[in-house]
């Protein structure tokens, strides 16, 4: 058994912004399981938000991967690492489940949704992200992603320009789909003032609009609320999603947040068992990440899956993009390959 890691900077094609913060460059760290000649791979992108970064990735990565042993004991591999680190690590314990199940995928020869058993759904079609930054500049962005063929919008939003930006999004893509995530960033008395603007620019989804933690607050919110209301800062684990039912109408699930991709359809199940929607959504993550994503993504009422997109240096290759809309792998394991270098 050989695994081994290395770690790679990739780079936006322009700054990306949220409320938090703007980036330009993502630190990603790349897993390979290698036994009887099968290979598994998978891929760490830590968010400072949910208590990681490349240094702490760098930290316990040595320490999971003792408990990387048998690739069909997806169980146990979670029961280990939660041995071996108490805290989460969630992106460190995605690389390694998503490097464990295509590994299996591989021996089984068939994609990893059908390793899992899965239906082969159509995957929804993902909206392509417009960052925050000066007007003019999220403008452009939104015209440039019409031109492309995007037909679905993600307007950043969490400055008080908020109002502007969502009129002349929607006065610049008249006929896209938009829909709105606030990272957390707005108060309760302006997300109240917000809704009348979202309704009268059709905005469809409105994600996290207050802080993770006021539950109280979102659960107002969306009594008053006619565009549904999802969850992302607000959850961490799985086991999160029943205090969440009351104060949301939806959740959005990153496999990096929530520690792998059998997480995330833990995650999945139980929101359709308390009848909430579903987006499977990402990080600014290499095209393996937004592979395993994929992968889960026909059970999914949305989709924002557009990270490797953002990308100017991706590693990797295979996905089979017409616009916002991703085309299911079909090749054994994750269905993308790594760029030669």
């Amino acid at each position: 058994m050989s695994v081994t890691h290395e770690t790679l900077e990739l780079h936006t094609r322009q700054p990306f912004g949220i409320a938090r913060w703007t980036h330009s460059v993502y630190t990603r760290t790349f897993v390979t399981f290698e036994q009887d000649g099968l290979t598994g791979r998978g891929e760490a992108a830590p968010n400072a938000f949910y208590g990681e970064t490349a240094a702490t990735v760098q930290a316990v990565l040595p320490a999971m991967l003792d408990s990387f042993q048998d690739p069909w004991d997806w169980d146990g591999l979670h029961a280990r690492q939660g041995a071996v680190f108490p805290h989460h690590h969630p992106s460190v314990r995605c690389a390694l489940e998503m490097a464990a199940l295509e590994w299996c995928a591989h021996s089984a020869g068939v994609p990893v949704w059908r390793l899992l058993g899965l239906s082969p759904s159509p995957i929804p079609e993902s909206s392509f992200t417009v960052s925050l930054a000066e007007l003019p500049d999220m403008r452009r962005q939104a015209h440039e992603a019409v031109l492309k063929g995007h037909h679905i919008l993600k307007v950043k939003l969490g400055t008080d320009q908020d109002v502007q930006i969502v009129e002349a999004l929607r006065e610049e893509a008249p006929t896209a789909r938009l829909r709105v995530d606030a990272n957390a960033a707005w108060s309760r008395h302006e997300a109240r003032r917000m809704l009348e603007v979202l309704d009268a620019a059709q905005v469809e989804l409105l994600e996290q609009p207050l802080a993770a933690a006021d539950l109280e607050g979102h659960a107002e919110l969306r009594r008053f609320s006619r565009v549904p209301i999802m969850a992302d800062e607000s959850l961490h684990h799985a086991s999160d999603i029943p205090a969440l039912a009351e104060s949301f109408d939806a959740v959005n699930l990153k496999l990096a947040k929530l520690g792998g991709p059998l997480q995330a359809l833990r995650a999945l199940r139980t929101a359709r068992a308390l009848n909430m929607g579903v987006m499977m959504g990402c990080m600014i993550e290499s095209s393996l990440g937004i592979a395993a994503g994929v992968h889960l993504a026909g059970l999914c009422d949305w989709a924002d899956l557009d990270g490797a997109l953002l990308l100017a240096d991706d590693p990797y290759t295979g996905l089979d993009w017409q616009a916002g809309q991703v085309r299911r792998p079909t090749g054994a394991g994750w269905g993308v390959q790594r760029v030669s270098r």
